[in-house]
């Protein structure tokens, strides 16, 4: 009976993270589009894609806004990467 109990928590545990990875998804195709929007202004003002001061204020702002239980490394990494993904799409944007 234990054991039922153990795996209906696991399987309801496993249907929220999926459904929590459709709305990361969602929002990160979102993010994605405000990058694609940024890219077009900046070719268009010969700006460049990369912007260390901004990316240091995004990732300082999302540690700022970890209460855990992911710890503030987990956060920059994280982070990192989805910098380092929106800037290519910064680098080509669709026209």
């Amino acid at each position: 009976m234990a054991e039922n109990t153990a795996r209906s928590s696991i399987t309801a545990q496993r249907a929220e993270i999926d459904r929590i990875d459709a709305e990361l998804i969602e929002l990160f195709n979102r993010r994605a589009e405000c990058a694609l929007a940024i890219g077009r202004v900046k070719k268009a003002n010969d700006e460049p894609v990369r912007v260390p001061a901004r990316e240091q204020q995004v990732l300082e702002r999302a540690l700022s806004l970890n209460r855990g239980p992911l710890s503030a490394d987990a956060i920059a990494r994280l982070f990192r990467g989805l910098i380092e993904e929106m800037r290519r799409l910064e680098e080509t944007p669709e026209t």
